[in-house]
């Protein structure tokens, strides 16, 4: 890869197109150039004639003007391949823009560069898939950026796109988030809606992106939340996410706070558990809040009416060529499929609704307002990254737990429908470790301060090694 990219974060890079630093056509050709010269197999299409003329009218007095950006493959663009990471599904083709997309493009005026590769059908926590191969980590090839995201946080950390669009239905922006050394946020159900083709599914995702800093993410927030008619859960819009940080200190003083390396049931390597704590610690002590080991941080499981749930989306999605071709997909979709089926009927549909009822009970009980507590602080993953070819990591740290155990960690807020950050905290064996903290809904304006507090006494580099 080529060091000619923007190294520092989106912001900094709009700052330069507007001091004349730098300009959008020649950035966007720096990015290709380090596309093309890339081993991270982070990229699966460009449409280099429509984002050249994007770049060349780029407006740079808006948010993210003249930025190049990546679309995570699972985000639909008109006119792009939209084949959710699935070798069935290849020869399909984008009929309309996503809500965040658009926003990002039209009222941000970003620069649409590069589709980032993806897990099949964002069902997986790592990159890998029958239809394009194996995601690398930049910090270290042969590793995983994790996934769905997986692509988006490769050529963020890696130095080829400033910011990328993300998704988190499971952990999907977490888990990369953590593993490559950026920042992550999964905002509050609804935040920044799903149009302008709705689809629910298990009423778990929501979109946003992948940056290098805590302004970046905050600013991707101002241009794209806010609600939409054709998502009718998407929450009001709500102003100053850039201009409110590091304003909360008085809200986040005497604020209590559970640590919970065991959160949702997971198992957490001790050697990396001890490197997290000490930045909780610290995060705790530099913002005056109030660690309490009183409030039972036990979540239930969903187990298998989560996958359940999950699979039933990709089986319409795939429609009558399922079964015949079960032989094309990852083997994790291939298993999924194979024991989900006709498991959803009236028994599995209400079992599903228990598990979410007692899930959704028991989050409000550690959040209560009165007897709770205003924050979650945990891992985001339960190891550093694993094998960018998998199988999925089944030993943390010496300690067996079975694959179930990724994703333990970043369940919980989904289901409840809860913001969670992941932060970067340092480093073990030479791969980022992320710090994730969970707080009540419509907590992000804090979220980000904490992630902010960490950004300023515990720096992390913009991005990471290039490759």
């Amino acid at each position: 890869m080529g060091t000619d990219t923007w190294q520092g974060d989106a912001v900094g890079l709009v700052e330069a197109f507007r001091s004349g630093e730098r300009n959008p056509i020649d950035e966007l050709a720096a990015a290709y150039d380090a596309i093309d010269a890339s081993d991270l197999n982070a990229v699966c299409f460009t449409d280099r004639d429509a984002a050249r003329a994007e770049a060349a009218g780029a407006d740079v007095s808006k948010p993210f003007g003249g930025v190049p950006i990546g679309v995570k493959s699972l985000n639909e663009v008109e006119g792009w391949p939209y084949d959710e990471a699935s070798v069935p599904l290849k020869d399909q083709i984008g009929t309309h823009t996503t809500t965040q997309v658009e926003r990002i493009r039209r009222d941000g005026g970003a620069v649409l560069a590069a589709q980032c590769t993806s897990s099949e059908f964002g069902g997986v926590n790592l990159t890998r898939t029958v239809l394009h191969g194996a995601t690398h980590n930049p910090w270290q090839h042969g590793r995983t950026p994790g996934g769905s995201s997986g692509g988006s946080a490769s050529v963020v950390a890696g130095g080829l796109l400033p910011i990328a669009t993300g998704g988190d239905g499971g952990g999907s922006i977490r888990i990369p988030a953590g593993f490559t050394g950026l920042v992550g946020l999964k905002a509050t159900f609804g935040r920044i809606p799903l149009g302008p083709n709705t689809q629910y599914g298990n009423l778990t995702v929501t979109t946003g992106c992948m940056a290098r800093s805590v302004r970046d993410t905050a600013r991707w927030f101002d241009v794209c939340n806010g609600h939409d008619p054709t998502d009718p859960l998407s929450l009001p819009r709500v102003e100053g996410w850039e201009r409110d940080l590091g304003t909360y200190a008085p809200a986040l003083r005497g604020a209590r706070v559970a640590v919970a390396p065991g959160w949702g049931g997971a198992v957490v390597s001790p050697v990396m558990w001890e490197l997290l704590e000490e930045a909780a610690t610290q995060l705790i002590a530099d913002c005056a809040m109030t660690r309490t080991d009183e409030v039972d941080t036990h979540v239930p499981r969903m187990g298998g009416a989560w996958s359940i749930s999950g699979m039933i989306e990709i089986r319409a999605a795939l429609g009558d060529l399922y079964p015949d071709c079960a032989d094309d997909l990852t083997p994790e979709m291939k298993y999924g499929l194979a024991t989900t089926e006709g498991k959803y009927g009236e028994e599995g549909r209400a079992r599903i609704e228990r598990r979410r009822t007692e899930v959704n009970h028991a989050m409000a009980k550690i959040f209560d307002p009165v007897d709770g507590v205003d924050f979650v602080i945990t891992a985001a993953n339960p190891d550093v990254a694993f094998d960018a070819e998998g199988p999925l990591a089944s030993v943390f740290g010496g300690i067996e737990a079975g694959m179930g155990n990724n994703g333990q960690l970043t369940f919980p807020a989904n289901l409840h429908g809860n913001p969670a950050i992941s932060v970067p905290a340092g480093q073990l064996d030479g791969l980022p470790i992320g710090l994730q903290i969970i707080g009540r809904h419509f907590s992000e304006p804090l979220l980000l301060d904490l992630a902010g507090t960490m950004e300023r006494n515990r720096p992390w580099p913009l991005t990471s090694h290039s490759t």
